[in-house]
């Protein structure tokens, strides 16, 4: 089971950490101190819904169709060895200064809107979500609920300490290079899982 907690929460660190729309509109109203909270939470309980659904889908799946987790199983590496070389090609084009914009206070609503848009419209939630820890949960069965709490701990704990520890990072992140650093980190990571899962 132990196995299966620092994987789920490994794999969904990796995933949520890379560099997009929603973890900037995150660290930038943390840098802003505008509801910070809500934004919080509900890019956690997004995350958790579908990482469960992703769970308890692939289970299902992989219990009627024997080779399902098998065949899930390849794609899941072949995706953590595209997704980690992305990871690597941003780092080596370089960062990017992340500046909140503008001084007058933004209203709770159109806070609220923006954080759905940025966590919902987005294609890439449901494909690492969904499709891809549901795919990886399944390989540490029975353990797949262990995986899953882990997966949506780690969503929980990133956007607390991105949300709330902004002014901390503030100064780090404003600097290109510190993005760059968090890109080859995500790369090393996700490359190691995709060997840990091809030989596991």
């Amino acid at each position: 089971m132990l196995e299966a907690v620092v994987a789920g929460y490994l794999v969904s660190l990796s995933l949520i950490a890379a560099i997009g729309a929603q973890n900037a509109f995150v660290l930038r109203q943390g840098l802003r101190r505008e509801h910070v909270g809500v934004v919080v939470v509900i890019c956690a309980a997004s995350d958790a819904l579908l990482i469960s659904a992703g769970v308890a889908g692939f289970g299902a799946i992989a219990a009627a169709l024997p080779w399902f987790g098998g065949a899930m199983r390849w794609l899941g590496v072949a995706f953590l060895l595209v997704y980690g070389a992305l990871r690597f090609r941003a780092a080596l084009k370089g960062g990017e200064a992340l500046v909140p914009k503008g001084s007058e206070p933004v209203p709770l609503r159109r806070v609220v809107t923006m954080c759905l848009m940025f966590t919902w419209a987005n294609p890439h939630v449901y494909l690492d979500t969904l499709v891809f820890i549901g795919s990886v949960s399944a390989q540490y069965a029975p353990h797949g609920l262990a995986f899953g709490i882990a997966a949506a701990a780690a969503s929980l704990s990133f956007f607390a300490a991105l949300g709330y520890g902004a002014r901390l990072l503030a100064p780090v992140f404003a600097r290109p290079a510190a993005w760059v650093v968090l890109e080859a980190a995500v790369g090393c990571i996700m490359w190691a899982l995709a060997a840990a899962l091809a030989l596991g």
